[in-house]
């Protein structure tokens, strides 16, 4: 006679799946939004602290970040730079390293450049999948030229 224990598994168990708690993340939000009541400013949680995550290293240029000079897409640095496809493939391929290198909560699934020349700049639409959530997203970046 076998004994067994309660830790024994009898049975089809191929589709069983293991669930388990999703992580919370949360970021401060650089707008700086004000809750009516608590007069407190209000974090961003889950998805949307990724997005904003994802727009900031977007927008932060090479030795902006005090003792980490090389996390940046450094776009602007490109922006003055000739508005031509080698300069779009410039944009798109800082973009997917710096995301690829310090962003691993998500996976990329396109960035599409468009070159504005009558408004001297370029529009970034970057859709990208969160991974924990297994939601896609967007982020649109329009970067100009002032004059």
């Amino acid at each position: 006679m076998a004994i067994l224990s309660d830790k024994s598994i009898f049975g089809e168990y191929s589709s069983s799946r293991i669930v388990s708690r999703k992580t919370q993340w949360s970021d401060l939000d650089l707008a700086l939004t004000l809750h009516p009541i608590r007069k407190d400013i209000i974090p961003l949680k889950d998805d949307r602290a990724i997005k904003n995550a994802v727009k900031n290293l977007l927008l932060t240029n090479f030795h902006e970040r005090p003792f980490q000079p090389s996390i940046g897409a450094n776009l602007r640095g490109l922006l003055f730079e000739p508005a031509d496809g080698i300069t779009r493939i410039a944009l798109k391929d800082n973009i997917l390293r710096v995301l690829i290198q310090y962003e691993p909560r998500i996976k990329v699934l396109d960035i599409d450049v468009k070159n504005t020349s009558d408004e001297n700049g370029y529009q970034i639409i970057v859709n990208f999948l969160i991974k924990e959530y297994d939601r896609q997203d967007t982020v649109e970046i329009v970067l100009r030229r002032l004059r």
